[in-house]
């Protein structure tokens, strides 16, 4: 059963799912966004064995500032012994990620469920 533990705001959207906190960027992550969504990544990625999906489907432009918050949630999740799923199927997204190496590091899955290992789901790397 999914609920939402935090309001959504402009560029996110954050909610639980089969364990899992799920946080669904949208629009533009740029710098002003990314003021906004970092404290919600910081809760989602705090604590003990934490298990986060990050979702950019709805995402229409990502820049550096997106790119520092996929790493900086990768690496508190790292550090929590957690585990952290990316979504991401924009062509102009997955080749920042492939350019910066962040597409190593963190896999990106074409759906949500893939990323949320649901039976009958789609996986495989982009």
């Amino acid at each position: 059963m999914q609920q939402d533990p935090a309001p959504p705001t402009r560029h996110l959207r954050v909610r639980a799912d089969g364990g899992h906190t799920v946080l669904e960027f949208r629009g533009e992550i740029d710098i002003a966004a990314a003021a906004e969504i970092a404290p919600h990544l910081d809760r989602a990625t705090a604590g003990p064995a934490p298990r986060v999906v990050i979702d950019l489907s709805a995402v229409e432009f990502f820049d550096c500032s997106g790119l520092r918050l996929l790493y900086r949630a990768r690496r508190r999740v790292l550090e929590q012994n957690g585990r952290i799923h990316l979504v991401c199927t924009h062509a102009r997204t997955l080749r920042v990620l492939r350019l910066t190496g962040l597409a190593r590091l963190l896999p990106p899955q074409p759906t949500r469920d893939a990323a949320l290992g649901r039976p009958g789901a789609t996986s495989g790397h982009l």
